[in-house]
Parts: structure tokens; sequence; C-alpha cells
């Protein structure tokens, strides 16, 4: 966590708190369900879009590209297109990406750990 003091060091654009920071922008990108499944689903391979259309279940072929193109922009995905006919894309993690995957990778640890207190901190709070 960071200090108050550590925080007034920072550039404006690193400030998470402030609401129109490039930080608290990039960190909107990513902290959504459908990027962490789309990193999660990339790890270190690379897939064409139906398959990680396949791999993120339930996520529509809108989503799927919105959150791409989110992912493109900032740098943590690879798209490549090959000039084939139809046209071919395949997607990768960037080294920026595959750094946040090692994050994603604890968060997906850490709801699988406390999945049984959550359902059922739930179902007390439910019923």
């Amino acid at each position: 966590m960071v200090t108050k003091r550590e925080l007034k060091a920072l550039p404006e654009d690193a400030d998470l708190r402030r609401a129109d920071s490039l930080a608290r922008e990039v960190f909107s990108d990513v902290a959504n369900k459908w990027a962490l499944l789309i990193i999660e689903a990339l790890g270190e391979r690379t897939l064409r879009f139906s398959e990680l259309r396949d791999e993120v279940e339930g996520v529509s072929h809108k989503m799927l590209t919105q959150n791409l193109r989110t992912l493109e922009r900032d740098g943590l995905v690879d798209r490549k297109v090959y000039p084939t006919v139809p046209p071919r894309v395949e997607y990768t993690l960037t080294e920026p990406g595959r750094a946040l995957r090692a994050t994603v990778d604890a968060m997906c640890d850490w709801t699988q750990q406390y999945l049984h207190h959550i359902e059922a901190a739930r179902n007390r709070f439910d019923a």
C-alpha cells in the first residue's frame, strides 16, 4: 500500500485517487471481468478471435471486440493480422500484459481459495 507521503510524490497521472489520472483510466480498463478473463485466457499463448471467444464463456462478440481494442490500445495485447481471405487475426499478451497476468493469476487463486467462505457469507447475508 502507498502512504500519503508517497502519493504526494507521484505525478498527477499516476495517482489512482484522481478522477482525471491516466492511472485510474488504465486501472478501469483492466479491472473489469472481461479484460481479466481475456488476460487469463491468453496466458502464454496466442489465440485467434474465435478461440478466445470460446475460452471466455459468456462474452459477446461486441464485448470481446471492445475489450481487445482497449487492451491493445493500452499496450497489453498485440494484434496480428494475416493478409488472407478471410483475414486471420491473432492475439498475444505483450510483456506488460504478461506481467499483469501474474496479478490476474493471484486474483484467480484468491477467488478459488475463498469461494466457499464468500458463498457462506452470502448465504448468511441473504437469509
